[in-house]
């Protein structure tokens, strides 16, 4: 979007992490405020009528309407944490918040590079948004401690640690999948 710039692409204007993107992670998209490719955006027109807050929840006035069911449904991104990364980044502060989105790109790097086969993207991406670092983590140093692990298959390995984050993701009540938007039924 013209005249629309931010200096920190990986957590967005609106609460999306876009360091965790699939989209991102391609350079299909460079982010909120990012630059060529940036897409038209209400919420960044917002931004620039409202002196250009870096994060929405700088605004006197959000949350506003525009917040109204926002983690209803995804994009290509997860939306189901939005509101709450929103609320943690204010208050830890958003280098801090930003250097755990950082060590959670680092880990979705590694299981893109050495436990995809090409069909997990959109999972670990999912996963990796959506988990606490910590649970994150701690599936990570069952896979290096796990010494059957490293003689697994390929496609072995990338579904034991598939298993390993939905077994957290079940114990938090999370599901590890992007939520369409249902189509609308034509009369």
């Amino acid at each position: 979007m013209k005249d629309f710039n931010r200096t920190n692409l990986s957590f967005s204007l609106c609460g999306l992490n876009c360091g965790l993107c699939p989209m991102g992670l391609d350079g299909h998209c460079p982010g909120c405020g990012g630059g060529v490719g940036n897409q038209s955006c209400a919420i960044a027109r917002c931004s620039l009528q409202h002196d250009n807050v870096e994060y929405c929840f700088q605004c006197p006035e959000y949350p506003c309407q525009r917040y109204e069911g926002i983690e209803e449904y995804d994009s290509f991104i997860t939306h189901q944490r939005q509101l709450r990364d929103m609320i943690k980044a204010q208050e830890t502060g958003i280098e801090t918040y930003n250097e755990e989105q950082h060590q959670k790109a680092r880990i979705l790097k590694t299981l893109l590079s050495d436990y995809n086969s090409g069909r997990r993207k959109t999972f670990y991406c999912v996963a990796v948004n959506l988990l606490p670092l910590k649970d994150i983590e701690n599936v990570m140093e069952q896979v290096v401690k796990d010494a059957s692990f490293h003689d697994r298959t390929a496609k072995e390995k990338e579904e034991n640690i598939a298993s390993l984050f939905q077994e957290m993701a079940a114990r938090q009540g999370l599901i590890l999948k992007l939520r369409k938007k249902p189509a609308k039924k034509s009369e």
